[in-house]
C-alpha cells in the first residue's frame, strides 16, 4: 500500500497530485530526479532552492520566469558582475522573492561557482564528484518516508559553505540534489518509478 493520491489526469505522483497543481506536476514529471549536468541549469536550481527557504516550492516555481529575467538567465559571469544598485532594485521586483539576503546570495553564489570552475573545471564536476558521477537511487514506499537531509547532503552543505556559498544548509542541499537528479527519490507507486527512461526527458 503506497498511499499515493491519483491525480486528475490519472497518474500517481510523489507530489503535485491535486487539482490546480499543474506547475508542481510538470516539475515532478520532467525534472525532479532527472540528472542535470549543465552549469547554468545547476546555478538556476541552486538559486531557486535557496529562495524556497520558508516558502512553498510551488510559489517559487511560479516565479521561475521572473528569476530568469532578473538574474541574466543565470549566466554566472553576468550575475557575478551585478552591482549593489542592480541588486537593490530587485527588492522592488514582484517576479522574485524579494528577500535582501537571498538576492545578494545569488551574486555571491555566482562568484563561488566561478571559483569552483577554476578548481574543478565545472560546477557539474564538483557536485557530481560527491556521488562518483552516478545518481543515488533510493526506494521508499511513500513520500512521507523521504528524508529532508542525509549524511551526504550534510557533507556537501559543509563543503559548499566552506567555499563561500550561501543558503546551502543541508535541507536545502538535499532538495537541490533531488531536483538535479543526484538523488532519485521517486517512491513506489509513482508513475516515474514504473515508467521507462524514454518517458523521462533530460531537460524541462
Amino acid at each position: 500500500m503506497t498511499g499515493q493520491i491519483i491525480s486528475p489526469d490519472g497518474l500517481a505522483r510523489c507530489f503535485g497530485n491535486r487539482a490546480g497543481q499543474d506547475a508542481l506536476a510538470h516539475y515532478h514529471d520532467t525534472e525532479w530526479g532527472v540528472p542535470v549536468h549543465e552549469d547554468r541549469h545547476l546555478f538556476e536550481m541552486l538559486t531557486l532552492e535557496g529562495a524556497q527557504a520558508g516558502l512553498s516550492w510551488e510559489v517559487v516555481l511560479k516565479k521561475r520566469p521572473g528569476y530568469r529575467a532578473a538574474f541574466q538567465d543565470f549566466d554566472r559571469h553576468r550575475v557575478a558582475a551585478m552591482t549593489d544598485d542592480e541588486l537593490e532594485a530587485l527588492r522592488d521586483n514582484p517576479g522574485i522573492v524579494r528577500n535582501r539576503l537571498k538576492i545578494y546570495s545569488t551574486r555571491g553564489n555566482a562568484n563561488a561557482i566561478l571559483a569552483v570552475r577554476q578548481s574543478h573545471g565545472s560546477f557539474d564536476s564538483y557536485l557530481w564528484g560527491f556521488v562518483d558521477g552516478r545518481p543515488q537511487v533510493n526506494y521508499f514506499a511513500t513520500h512521507a518516508e523521504v528524508p529532508s537531509s542525509t549524511a551526504l547532503s550534510d557533507r556537501l552543505s559543509k563543503d559548499m559553505k566552506r567555499r563561500g556559498f550561501r543558503f546551502v544548509g543541508s535541507t536545502i542541499i538535499y532538495a537541490f540534489m533531488q531536483g538535479i537528479g543526484m538523488v532519485d527519490d521517486h517512491v513506489a507507486g509513482c508513475w516515474q518509478r514504473s515508467g521507462t527512461d524514454a518517458m523521462r526527458p533530460l531537460e524541462a
